[in-house]
């Protein structure tokens, strides 16, 4: 008999997590391109001032606002030990390369920058609750159960602000 091993990022959930962690909010001021992060039960009263400014809140654009000139794609990969999702993203312009990736999860975020060097994927490993998968495929096979439904992932493009690519490709190949 072969015992299975379970590894430290995996999952110990028995049923699918249901996504906790609120909408993220993010501001921007125009003239020196920092960036603010909130969460939307911290949404302020007023926009956050920077430069003497007011920043102005980013509001995410889908994916089909920006096709083709940027794409971007996902792909869940693991099984039950490791899980991780990779974000791929294809640009028409060198100046549509994203400045950094969020993906947002069941009980959080992660956050990348990209450099000027780096090549898609951008890889986010995931532990915990996060970490949950109901099959251990490798590459996911994008069934009905659709594990990371609830997770968003956030490609930031200076030239064209906020995108939004949600998590929820359901293959019909069953």
């Amino acid at each position: 008999m072969v015992e299975k091993e379970f590894g430290p990022l995996r999952s110990r959930a028995s049923r699918k997590p249901w996504p906790e962690c609120p909408d993220i909010v993010i501001y921007s001021c125009y003239h020196c391109n920092r960036l603010y992060q909130g969460l939307a039960y911290e949404v302020p009263q007023q926009e956050p001032v920077c430069c003497d400014v007011s920043m102005e809140r980013l509001k995410p654009l889908s994916l089909d606002e920006v096709l083709p000139e940027i794409n971007v794609d996902y792909q869940i990969v693991g099984g039950h030990n490791q899980n991780a999702v990779q974000v791929f993203w294809e640009t028409t312009l060198p100046s549509d390369n994203p400045e950094w990736v969020l993906l947002k999860t069941f009980s959080g975020g992660y956050m990348k920058y990209v450099t000027s060097k780096k090549r898609p994927p951008m890889v986010f490993p995931l532990a915990d609750e996060d970490a949950y998968v109901y099959c251990d495929e490798s590459p996911c096979l994008q069934c009905v159960f659709r594990c990371k439904r609830g997770f968003i992932i956030y490609v930031y493009i200076k030239s064209r602000g906020l995108i939004m690519v949600p998590l929820e490709k359901m293959s019909a190949r069953y």
